[in-house]
């Protein structure tokens, strides 16, 4: 791996809290692309949460019932298939961009009609990516909506389309740029990381990658460049 891959992989590792991640990208064979995402947690509330398989599907769970205080946050479908259109994402705009992309619309349009999460004072950003095996103009799409300039009052949607994979070369974006508080919003481009051959390695390596004290769970989701099959993996501290 480059200079550059590898200070961003230091960079993360060295994050306490980035918040929610994705990664898309291409296997170094080239076989397959790439779909990570995790949550990390602070809080007993946020620490509350599970991965559970259901299909072609995963739904976040509380891992106490009990104990959960705010569902809408909380619950949801991080990926989804329609077709040939694999959409992951930190929240239920996931079910957005499926209805949206099902009537004929595209990412960008259905995150259009979205704005960042209304948990003030942090505005969590909303996070968001897609491969679609039949679009001929990109590999994949990775788009993050957030609070202007932190204030809650007004939204800045940035898209990124990536019209070529790079065998071994995953994009990563979070929610947060690292701890504080509130949590800065992420800022700049999605940056670039590896990604390995095996489903059960890129799971393990990104797993250990993340701070310890913070991560809840992890899922990887391997896409078939020519039959479009997927493999999933999922990973949770709290089972």
């Amino acid at each position: 791996m480059g200079t550059a891959v590898e200070t961003n992989l230091n960079a993360l590792r060295n994050s306490r809290y980035p918040g929610r991640g994705i990664i898309i990208g291409l296997t170094p064979d080239a076989r397959h692309f790439v779909q990570v995402y995790w949550i990390m947690g602070r809080s007993t509330g946020s620490r509350n949460r599970v991965f559970l398989a259901e299909n072609e599907t995963v739904r976040t769970r509380a891992f106490d019932e009990s104990a959960l205080k705010n569902p809408s946050l909380v619950v949801y479908r991080p990926i989804r298939v329609l077709n040939a259109r694999h959409i992951v994402s930190n929240g239920d705009h996931t079910d957005t961009i499926f209805d949206a992309i099902r009537d004929g619309g595209t990412l960008e349009s259905a995150l259009n009609t979205r704005t960042f999460e209304p948990d003030p004072p942090i505005f969590t950003p909303r996070i968001a990516g897609i491969v679609d095996l039949d679009d001929s103009g990109a590999a994949y799409r990775i788009a993050i909506l957030k609070a202007l300039a932190g204030s809650g009052e007004s939204t800045t949607r940035q898209y990124f389309s990536y019209e070529t994979a790079i065998p071994g070369i995953g994009h990563c974006i979070t929610t947060y740029r690292d701890d504080g508080d509130p949590p800065p919003a992420f800022s700049g481009e999605p940056y670039a990381v590896e990604l390995h051959n095996g489903i059960d390695t890129t799971r393990d390596f990104y797993w250990k990658l993340l701070d310890e004290a913070n991560r809840v769970s992890l899922l990887v989701k391997f896409i078939d460049v020519e039959s479009g099959n997927a493999d999933l993996r999922i990973v949770n501290k709290y089972r």
